[in-house]
């Protein structure tokens, strides 16, 4: 019940950065003013550390996961990105 509670917890400051979003017109990301939003709350302790982090650390242990996907398809589509290898990684290593 703890694990459904920190993830709803989450779920909704995503859904506040979505709202924002949608309302704000500044071209942020949502998932930008999520964490903005998250980070305040903590900062006020109106969100406890605790009250999220177990969560949030077993988000944290499966993100590889979600990059699965857009290294695939960097593999399949080599050939339409080989001419532009060097600025990527150029634009990579800066970011």
């Amino acid at each position: 019940m703890k694990y459904i509670f920190q993830l709803m917890i989450i779920l909704a400051v995503s859904f506040a950065g979505e709202f924002l979003h949608v309302v704000v017109p500044l071209p942020v990301p949502a998932s930008v003013y999520g964490l903005i939003i998250l980070l305040i709350l903590l900062i006020t302790k109106i969100v406890k550390l605790s009250q999220v982090e177990t969560t949030a650390n077993y988000m944290i242990s499966i993100m590889p996961l979600f990059f699965i996907e857009p290294s695939v398809a960097l593999m399949t589509s080599f050939g339409i990105v080989k001419g532009s290898v060097i600025p990527l990684c150029i634009a990579s290593f800066l970011s």
